[in-house]
């Protein structure tokens, strides 16, 4: 049995369908629970991912000004939608362009792109988990003194009065809706690559 104290009030304002965001959002932002970036700075996201989409809107509704590079125009139609400088990643990144960068793409290339777009001393932070093993060059990482901070997951008190912010946007994050009856195809459907929320219930 689990503790009460595990227990969170859910905003009277906030729909069930937004609070099943509740989790990815805290890990978002539990990157502000680990690094002082300064007020306004520039941050760069890497990926446009579910979480690499919910980074950049939590740093932007915490008033940064986020620039997000991805590949997915549509996904990438979201964060715009909130305030996000967004920019296609064809092949071609900004190098030492950033004192803060947030490599969230799920890709094991992507640290070695995420650590060139890094300015010396700058700070990576990882979000990614990525099964196997990665290789990277970590002489720039060394020559350059980068700080890299891993991140994974956050407070549920830190996200909780995120969930009706009108910077947040998760709606459009909602690819589907099945009931209870259609759990197969609900979960043929999230598993499809570049699905980010599939909801079931009801």
């Amino acid at each position: 049995m689990l503790p009460e104290r595990n227990l969170h009030v859910l905003p009277d304002a906030v729909s069930t369908e937004r609070a099943v965001f509740t989790e990815p959002l805290a890990a978002a932002c539990e990157i502000l629970d680990q690094v002082a970036i300064p007020e306004g700075a520039e941050v760069a996201v890497l990926g446009d991912g579910k979480l690499g989409l919910l980074v950049a809107l939590v740093l932007n509704a915490r008033g940064y000004r986020v620039h997000q590079f991805g590949h997915h125009t549509g996904k990438l139609f979201i964060t715009a939608a909130a305030g996000v400088s967004t920019e296609i990643a064809d092949g071609t990144l900004p190098e030492a362009a950033y004192d803060w960068v947030v490599e969230a793409t799920g890709n094991p290339e992507a640290l070695r792109l995420a650590a060139a777009m890094t300015r010396p001393r700058g700070t990576l932070i990882l979000k990614s988990t990525v099964h196997g093993l990665v290789s990277v060059d970590t002489a720039p990482i060394i020559v350059n003194e980068l700080t890299l901070v891993g991140s994974r997951c956050g407070r549920f008190e830190a996200s909780l009065p995120l969930l009706d912010h009108p910077k947040i946007h998760v709606d459009e994050m909602i690819a589907a809706r099945y009931p209870l009856r259609e759990a197969p195809q609900a979960f043929a459907h999230a598993a499809k690559k570049g699905t980010l929320k599939v909801l079931l219930g009801g």
